[in-house]
């Protein structure tokens, strides 16, 4: 069985939005998680993205979900595509 991974995805000329969610994501992520903090080793790097990730996933509306959550527009668009 293969694994699903990561394809790179290019952007066009004249269509910078096509990288612009996962650099917003990235920004995000570091005004959130990383930046005004001192972290003491790896460990506390990877218990603050992860915290993060799981509080983005299950509590935050975006606006471009129509306001629901990753975790509810994913369970959304399973439950579409299993009917």
């Amino acid at each position: 069985m293969r694994l699903p991974c990561i394809a790179p995805s290019f952007a066009f000329v004249a269509e910078p939005q096509t990288n612009g969610v996962s650099e917003r994501f990235n920004r995000t992520l570091k005004e959130q998680a990383v930046h005004g903090r001192i972290f003491k080793n790896l460990e506390e790097v990877r218990t603050a993205v992860t915290e993060f990730k799981n509080r983005y996933n299950l509590y935050w509306r975006l606006e471009k979900l129509g306001f629901r959550s990753p975790a509810e527009a994913r369970q959304a668009h399973t439950s579409l595509r299993a009917a």
